[in-house]
């Protein structure tokens, strides 16, 4: 059977005293003014803004005789798990067919990247999207340098 919530009474509350209320700062209330942002923030909200809008960010991707093109790609954060499997599995063909925009796929196939040139595109694309491809971190070790008997 719920119960009724209790009332709280002046009684059941902390006294306010002078003591108390001078050791908390006074809270400011901020104006209607936007926040100004740093430049990394807005670059990387408008990294959002264009992936939300166009899918696809640019790259560069070299080849063969290290010759250097314009690629359109899906940013890395976009990515099904089965696309990265792929890649992940060494069917870095297969899985340019899918990450790369229809019309760069030849440009792909042309340039004829190695694995190392592969990995630069992918590092590439996600710097202009604004995301991070670094390792996660595994758990951190015991700060216990002996075991407690």
């Amino acid at each position: 059977m719920p119960t009724a919530p209790r009332k709280t009474t002046a009684s059941s509350r902390k006294p306010r005293t002078a003591a108390r209320a001078a050791s908390r700062p006074p809270v400011a209330r901020r104006d209607a003014e936007p926040e100004e942002f740093d430049e990394l923030e807005a670059d990387e909200a408008e990294a959002q803004e264009f992936e939300a809008v166009n899918k696809y960010v640019t790259a560069t991707l070299r080849g063969i005789d290290d010759l250097e093109e314009e690629v359109r790609i899906i940013p890395p954060g976009a990515w099904r798990q089965s696309w990265q499997r792929l890649l992940n599995n060494g069917q870095v063909e297969a899985f340019a067919q899918l990450v790369l925009h229809e019309d760069d796929f030849e440009v792909f196939v042309d340039l004829d990247p190695t694995n190392e040139q592969v990995g630069e595109m992918v590092g590439d694309a996600a710097e202009r999207a604004g995301e991070s491809l670094g390792k996660s971190r595994g758990p951190a070790p015991s700060s216990r340098r002996t075991r407690r008997r």
